[in-house]
């Protein structure tokens, strides 16, 4: 499937030199790749950032929607249809970290810059995401319509199947997921809000965020000398009390003023003549000198369609590693009823003295037995010392003796 939708991406640009862009550049043709480039990337169309795709059954209606030009007829249909690049008029995108998860938006707007303003096509919505990405909502809004996603029950799933088309949407590949906007006029501008989750990677003390941003040349408006806005805006929070230190970022950041413990925030807007075409990558530490554990509770935005909640438990270890967390009070409640006969009175036995051995000091200890009578190796626990080690042994040595009866309530009370 994915070799299918780069193939008709190349198709779509193709295509895409029928338009006339008047003295500008036809931005819609990108350069042939070399015979090497060919070789080494079996699929260069595959997206690599959100983009929207006019998909193309019938050649003839591709032509500039604002500027018609005289267009040679053209025999025949794309079967199946070509996917032309849509040209991108705006992006924003808003990320907000959560520990390892990322919950990511990208906004923008695209224009059907490739078909006859009396003619119409169904546009591709193709989303790219990161590390362990899941798709949370898409939302579409064009003049007159508006579309969003539904969250499909289990109940409704069965339906659903039987009347979604294969080509609606779906995921190309397990990071890409594609879905169809039905019928849009040509020279119409689409603001879309996609939404999904993905997970930051964590490597040898460093959280690691990586979003596919890149975006093609193709996707630049031909009319090159008008400036685009470009946002980025980007939230860290990695809990109450912890040290939260940015380690690295592909872009121009710049952190705002307001910060509280365990949080960061960076904000990035530009005039650009070329869209982003480097992958938005950013790195941060989050540590604390104990240890440090919460919970995060995310609700679902009011409009939303998905009104589930969210949470997420953390735990850091803190730096100092060396640090003993708790002393241990150990217990041995041991079974010396008849059915311990031999050899599992042995194991216990060797059991429990090597468990001793292991004690350190400050932990403290007790033995009891019980059959149809309990004993009691001391009536408090003993601290752990060598003597009391070795004592405690001894006493099981000479009290691990076989007798009727199996009365457990007495020594677990």
């Amino acid at each position: 499937m994915a070799e299918d939708f780069a193939r008709a991406v190349d198709d779509g640009l193709k295509l895409a030199k029928r338009i006339y862009f008047g003295k500008d550049r036809a931005v819609a043709a990108p350069r042939p790749p070399a015979p090497m480039e060919r070789s080494a990337t079996t699929q260069p169309y595959l997206p690599t950032a959100p983009m929207v795709y006019a998909v193309i059954p019938d050649p003839g209606i591709v032509d500039n929607p604002d500027l018609p030009s005289y267009q040679p007829h053209v025999h025949g249909r794309c079967d199946p249809p070509a996917l032309i690049p849509l040209q991108m008029n705006s992006i924003e995108l808003d990320v907000d970290c959560y520990l390892d998860t990322a919950l990511v938006t990208v906004t923008g707007s695209w224009r059907v810059h490739c078909v006859m303003g009396s003619k119409r096509c169904d546009c591709r919505i193709a989303i790219p995401m990161g590390e362990q990405g899941s798709i949370l909502g898409v939302e579409v809004e064009i003049p007159r319509k508006s579309y969003t996603t539904q969250l499909i029950t289990a109940d409704d799933e069965n339906e659903f199947e039987k009347t979604a088309l294969p080509e609606t949407g779906g995921f190309l590949k397990p990071n890409i997921f594609t879905l169809t906007i039905p019928q849009v006029d040509g020279g119409t501008n689409l603001s879309i809000k996609m939404s999904w989750s993905q997970k930051l990677t964590y490597n040898e003390g460093q959280f690691f965020l990586d979003i596919p941003f890149s975006f093609p040349e193709y996707v630049t408006p031909a009319v090159k000398k008008i400036s685009k806005r470009e946002k980025i805006h980007l939230s860290v929070n990695a809990g109450t009390g912890t040290e939260v230190l940015c380690k690295g970022c592909s872009h121009q950041l710049k952190q705002e003023k307001l910060r509280s413990a365990g949080n960061l925030r960076f904000a990035y807007e530009a005039d650009v003549l070329k869209w982003s075409n480097t992958d938005f990558s950013f790195s941060y530490t989050a540590s604390s000198s104990n240890i440090v554990g919460g919970l995060f509770l995310q609700s679902a935005p009011v409009h939303d369609v998905d009104q589930r909640d969210i949470f997420s438990f953390y735990l850091f270890p803190g730096k100092q590693q060396k640090t003993k967390v708790f002393k241990r009070e150990v217990v041995f409640v041991v079974d010396i009823s008849k059915s311990m006969t031999g050899k599992p009175l042995e194991d216990v036995n060797n059991a429990i003295s090597t468990a001793l051995s292991k004690l350190n000091p400050g932990d403290s200890f007790n033995i009891i037995t019980f059959s149809d009578d309990t004993s009691l190796f001391s009536t408090s626990m003993e601290l752990v010392t060598p003597d009391a080690v070795e004592r405690g042994i001894e006493w099981m040595n000479k009290n691990f003796v076989i007798a009727d009866g199996t009365n457990m309530l007495p020594p677990l009370e």
